[in-house]
């Protein structure tokens, strides 16, 4: 039995739901209102509701099946919530197009944070700004395919 199949709660903030729904409905053919066209959902489980929870995210992936996660909520002071459930625990779940896949998750520091977000900002360079606006480091995670 996996943590993935727990009880799904959608986002109590509407905006991230409908993205949710319009992803799942469209296999990510629809783009996001909030995350443009390169766009995946992340599935986490609730820190302390142990419910599944998923977030639309920017794309950023590898040529090894990898992905990378990062926790800027736009540059609020705080993290998102999923960050939250990756760190309690760190298990991921990622819908791309459609298909789904299991990851084990892991936040990475230093040199290997910096390819990674070089490697983001290609896709999304708004993180550089966010990064700029907040005091906080932001969070990545890299998501390895679980075995």
């Amino acid at each position: 039995m996996s943590v993935f199949d727990a009880e799904y709660e959608p986002s109590p903030w509407g905006p991230i739901a409908e993205e949710v729904a319009r992803y799942e409905r469209s296999d990510g053919k629809e783009a996001s209102e909030l995350v443009g066209e390169a766009y995946m959902i992340l599935w986490t489980v609730g820190a302390q509701s142990r419910k599944v929870r998923k977030t639309p995210l920017v794309r950023i992936a590898d040529d090894e099946g990898r992905y990378a996660v990062i926790g800027s909520m736009g540059g609020a002071p705080t993290h998102p919530q999923w960050v939250h459930n990756l760190r309690a625990t760190p298990l991921a779940r990622i819908q791309d197009g459609a298909e789904v896949r299991d990851f084990e998750a892991r936040e990475v520091t230093g040199d290997e944070k910096g390819a990674w977000w070089t490697r983001a900002t290609a896709v999304w360079p708004d993180y550089d700004t966010y990064q700029a606006s907040t005091e906080r480091e932001i969070p990545l995670f890299v998501l390895d395919p679980s075995a």
